[in-house]
């Protein structure tokens, strides 16, 4: 997926890569420095690896900074490549780092080797994706049981005025009858959008509005306390450009319109 804004903005940095998929300063001695009285039992790595990522994260926000890039840096992780760390950012989808905080790359790193390709940078996104759907309120989102045994559920970024959002919900109920649940969470493709959305997620029967909105007709609602900013910004963080955007449980993302079939068996494959 693309990033949008922050590529734009990364552009004015000095040396850049970016990898698109369809759509430091040297480090100083510190009284944290590791020395060689340090127990050998794993510790001491722990602690390196801490203060190595506590330098990577100062470095780039004063990059960020610098850039007049306006996000601020949640987490970074150690991943399988060397010297690459996983960049959780706020406001914009995750990037892969290089150590020394001078390269961001977004977009497909594949892992060669093996008979199959390993997706790596697809991997340590849907691990991000996991963790934001599992701290999701259920009662914040508009859900469409399975019926019978729930083999499978999914995480939906959707939007009434969305065409193909009409075609995907026309289909809910045969993705019940295959044992799919399906979650809606409110992003609005738009500004223009949001009084909708709001007024769907403000109705005491958000179900019947959303059909109502589907409809073309319009969805009054006492305005109220309502999740769709803070579910428009998630979509946003893990890289939503468009609707719908379906994404499995684990985070991993299975594309925009699915029919019911094809939908299962994206599914029985993860």
């Amino acid at each position: 997926m693309q990033f949008s804004k922050l590529a734009l903005g990364i552009a004015t940095l000095s040396v850049i890569m970016t990898l698109s998929a369809c759509s430091k300063n040297e480090q100083k001695n510190t009284s944290n420095e590791i020395t060689a009285t340090t127990p050998v039992s794993g510790e001491a790595s722990t602690l390196l690896e801490r203060n190595t990522e506590q330098q990577l994260i100062q470095t780039l926000q004063t990059n960020f900074d610098k850039a007049g890039l306006k996000t601020k840096i949640l987490n970074i992780r150690n991943t399988e490549i060397a010297n690459m760390y996983w960049v959780t950012l706020e406001g914009f989808p995750a990037v892969l780092a290089s150590a020394d905080g001078k390269y961001i790359f977004q977009g497909d790193i594949i892992r060669l080797g093996d008979k199959k390709i390993h997706h790596v940078s697809e991997d340590l996104q849907a691990g991000d994706n996991k963790a934001k759907f599992a701290a999701l309120n259920v009662k914040d989102l508009i859900v469409y049981p399975a019926q019978g045994k729930t083999k499978h559920t999914v995480y939906v970024f959707t939007d009434s005025s969305c065409p193909y959002c009409h075609k995907f919900h026309g289909h809910i109920a045969e993705m019940n009858q295959k044992g799919i649940e399906v979650r809606y969470i409110a992003w609005p493709r738009g500004e223009q959008f949001f009084p909708t959305m709001q007024n769907i997620w403000c109705s005491e029967d958000r179900k019947a509005a959303f059909d109502q909105a589907i409809a073309g007709l319009e969805v009054h609602a006492t305005a109220c306390q309502n999740p769709v900013q803070a579910q428009y910004q998630l979509g946003m963080n893990i890289g939503v450009n468009g609707t719908p955007a379906v994404y499995s449980q684990d985070g991993r993302y299975l594309g925009g319109y699915i029919e019911p079939a094809d939908l299962l068996k994206r599914l029985d494959e993860k």
